[in-house]
């Protein structure tokens, strides 16, 4: 999963001011390799918790490399503390938001919405709209919570695959977090490079088009057919039961619950690039109410009143729907945190270093290798951001002979690939697999294949429209 998050940018922060090991590169290449491999193993073949594999398969990396075990703990607790920091507390918040969804109906209202309005073959292509709706504004996790329990209920109400559901919104969640910015890694690629962001944003929603629709409703069909999973037990409601609930919120309200977090933090990105640098009032107000952990917050907060009275809730059910909603996240906050403290592991290692070291020199075409850079430091370090920002790095000596169309074109290329194959050393990989109560084989049929997709689609956008301008 292309993370591109204030917690990677946090983490990508750190892997620079941390000091690198000074190794032979074959023996971190090897180091990488092997603890990607122990974790698969204790998972697959030991049946070990994801979270102690995590954990077991972190420490062997940073030992084969050479780091000493004080330091290897260390860059593990760091990158553990770091995700649970940002991505722990957004899980949580969107749990208690789900939770208060779907028991107050507002989910069903807006399932039974969808269900009635799109046919069956539509539907793929109404959640990938609304993936890519949620997700332009939005962090890739914040979107996410939003959105499952509204994936669960569609593909249970539909009777469709949940496959065929979760696919096309997973799609536009991630295309517009890898590719369009506001969000912080095209934005530091922008930055990096003197792009115009106007003319980057273009051209990013221009590519985005195509890259959602391959990998959402078209993959979802084989997606479908390679991972036949049943539908989550998750946010089962009154109406899934076969009871009727009395009351529940109007699709209006529960609506604009849904959008709450997304206007405010839609507000704060077109103010972050309207008025860059500004210190009035209006802007550190939207500053503040748009940062994503604040914007969950207040839809939380706003979802008691909204939902929760619309279903009719007094103060009492309102706890112990909050109480109710956070034991079942516990296993996935732990395998998401560990999976950001491998991430942290192999960053400061220095492997990133080492493979973009490999391809700097090369004689690719500049577009190609921008994507190749990417690539190869994200399918190491598991991390959308640090791969956009070392990339965008190398690459800063070429733009003194581009345009700027070309510029812009380099910084897609450089997104399109920091979202290609997401693996073990993502923290967006557990998130999927356990949301969705899916195998390591199956969330690599469909996540990963996912992710490869958008980042393929992408880099064949980007050379296209390379020829026009």
């Amino acid at each position: 999963m292309a993370l591109i998050t204030p917690v990677a940018h946090a983490l990508a922060t750190a892997a620079t001011d941390t000091p690198t090991l000074d190794r032979p590169a074959g023996q971190l290449i090897t180091a990488a390799v092997l603890g990607i491999a122990i974790i698969i193993v204790l998972i697959t073949w030991v049946k070990l918790h994801p979270f102690l594999s995590l954990t077991i398969g972190a420490l062997a990396t940073g030992a084969i490399a050479g780091m000493d075990i004080a330091a290897s703990v260390t860059s593990f607790s760091a990158g553990f503390g770091t995700t649970m920091g940002g991505v722990g507390i957004l899980i949580a918040l969107g749990a208690i938001y789900g939770k208060l969804l779907a028991d107050s109906g507002g989910a069903d209202r807006i399932v039974d919405t969808l269900v009635s309005r799109a046919s069956a073959r539509s539907l793929p292509w109404v959640m990938g709209l609304i993936g890519a709706v949620i997700g332009l504004p939005m962090f890739f996790e914040v979107g996410l919570v939003l959105l499952v329990p509204v994936i669960i209920l569609v593909a249970r109400r539909s009777g469709q695959s949940l496959m065929r559901i979760a696919i096309p919104t997973l799609a536009g969640l991630s295309a517009m977090h890898g590719l369009v910015p506001p969000h912080p890694g095209p934005l530091a690629a922008i930055d990096a490079l003197g792009a115009n962001l106007g003319l980057t944003l273009a051209f990013g929603v221009i590519v985005a088009i195509p890259a959602v629709i391959i990998s959402g409703p078209l993959f979802a069909r084989f997606a479908a057919r390679w991972v036949d999973v049943p539908v989550p037990e998750l946010f089962v409601t009154e109406e899934d039961e076969g009871e009727t609930q009395r009351r529940r919120p109007s699709f209006g309200a529960t609506l604009f619950s849904i959008l709450l977090p997304v206007f405010l933090m839609l507000a704060k990105a077109v103010a972050d690039i309207s008025a860059a640098g500004s210190d009035a009032p209006w802007k550190i107000a939207l500053d503040f109410l748009g940062t994503p952990v604040i914007a969950l917050l207040i839809a939380v907060l706003a979802g008691f009143f909204i939902l929760g009275r619309g279903a009719g809730f007094d103060r009492a059910k309102i706890n112990d729907i909050v109480g109710s909603s956070l034991g079942p996240i516990a296993g996935i906050l732990l395998i998401v945190g560990a999976g950001g403290g491998f991430k942290q592991v192999l960053v400061d290692t220095g492997i990133g270093n080492v493979i973009a070291e490999f391809v700097s020199g090369s004689s690719v075409s500049v577009l190609v290798l921008a994507w190749l850079v990417a690539v190869v430091i994200r399918i190491a370090t598991g991390s959308a951001t640090v791969a956009t920002i070392t990339a965008a790095g190398i690459l800063q000596p070429l733009t003194e002979t581009l345009d700027s169309p070309m510029v812009a074109l380099l910084v897609l290329a450089i997104g399109s690939g920091s979202v290609f194959l997401s693996h073990v050393n993502d923290a967006g990989f557990w998130l999927i697999k356990e949301y969705f109560g899916l195998s390591i084989p199956q969330t690599l049929k469909s996540w990963t294949v996912l992710e490869c997709l958008i980042s393929v689609t992408g880099l064949g956008g980007v050379l296209v429209l390379s020829i026009f301008v």
